[in-house]
């Protein structure tokens, strides 16, 4: 969030309903706009958003999908910075509320779940996906998220918020991993992944994961796909990667446009590794790579792009070589 951003903090807004009166009820609720919910119909599809400034242009596609309704932003820590930067930029919403849900306790709240349950369109912010994790998971407030995902709300998420949208999820529950860390042994305590926290039938068998290129995160996300299909989670793993100032527009038909500064990457794997055991470097070999920078095209559900570059990857004992002239992975 930018410094001018976070200087719009402080102002007054309108709640829709006052949560009930609770000693530390586990969460936070700021509304800006009618403190009455509208009730219009909105369309399908998904904000992946990559990190770093947010990006205008994402949160026009969530408003418009939101129909005049009304959009909510849920996190597990910070403020409510965004209510006024996204009725700034979608004035024509009913209303922009922030939700805080920070304990498991307030992911099981009635307010918690009605709010969810009340909005046209809902985007989950950066900060640390294992506080989702930890927080939400199990709890009716994921089964809320599915349920409006299931009825057609269109669904954001930025840096870790983009990171539990995918079927597969590297939770970060023992801190960050980095791409050196992770291929030199794929089971370290710090590669934490699950799945199933949410059901995108886009995202599926998918992983995601932001700030790619600007934090080297690539070999880490050919650690994950190694470990997803190595276990048998999937037969096929995808990724979908991001880079910061970078976002993919889905429509609900898979057809998906890169927006922003950077560029998007689409990952396969061809099968199982050639190595993927505990203490040993990652070898795992051709797995393929479609990269499309912004103003490109790709289609979820046939796997395939337009004006982007193929090539393919391979990690050989830990070390990370592509195809491309001169050897980028990215």
């Amino acid at each position: 969030m930018t410094a001018v951003r976070l200087a719009l903090l402080v102002f007054p807004t309108l709640l829709a309903a006052t949560p009930p009166a609770a000693k530390n009820p586990g969460y936070v609720y700021s509304r800006a706009g009618n403190p009455a919910d509208a009730t219009p119909h909105p369309s399908p599809g998904y904000f992946l958003a990559g990190g770093g400034a947010d990006l205008d242009e994402g949160f026009r596609f969530l408003c418009a999908k939101a129909n005049g309704g009304d959009l909510l932003v849920l996190r597990a820590a910070g403020d409510a910075a965004y209510n006024p930067y996204i009725r700034g930029l979608c004035p024509g919403l009913n209303s922009v509320a922030t939700l805080i849900v920070s304990s498991r306790e307030g992911a099981r709240t009635a307010f918690v779940v009605q709010a969810i349950h009340h909005a046209e369109a809902v985007f989950i912010a950066g900060g640390d996906q294992a506080n989702y994790i930890n927080f939400w998971q199990g709890s009716p407030l994921q089964d809320e998220l599915n349920g409006a995902i299931a009825r057609g709300v269109p669904v954001g998420g930025t840096s870790a918020g983009l990171d539990v949208l995918s079927e597969f999820v590297y939770t970060a529950l023992n801190d960050t991993v980095t791409s050196a860390q992770a291929l030199a042994d794929p089971f370290d305590e710090r590669v934490t992944l699950d799945r199933h926290f949410l059901k995108i039938p886009l995202l599926a068998a998918t992983v995601a994961d932001a700030h790619v290129m600007a934090r080297d995160r690539m070999g880490r996300d050919i650690v994950f796909l190694g470990r997803i299909v190595g276990q048998n989670w999937a037969r096929t793993a995808s990724g979908v990667l991001l880079d910061e100032k970078t976002a993919l527009l889905v429509e609900p038909s898979g057809k998906a446009t890169v927006a922003g500064t950077g560029s998007a990457w689409f990952l396969r794997t061809p099968g199982k590794p050639e190595n993927c055991a505990p203490g040993e470097p990652l070898t795992f070999h051709n797995v393929s790579v479609y990269r499309v920078a912004a103003g490109g095209a790709f289609d979820l559900l046939e796997w395939s792009g337009t004006s982007g570059v193929a090539y393919q990857i391979n990690a050989d004992n830990g070390v990370l070589k592509s195809t491309q002239p001169g050897g980028s992975v990215y």
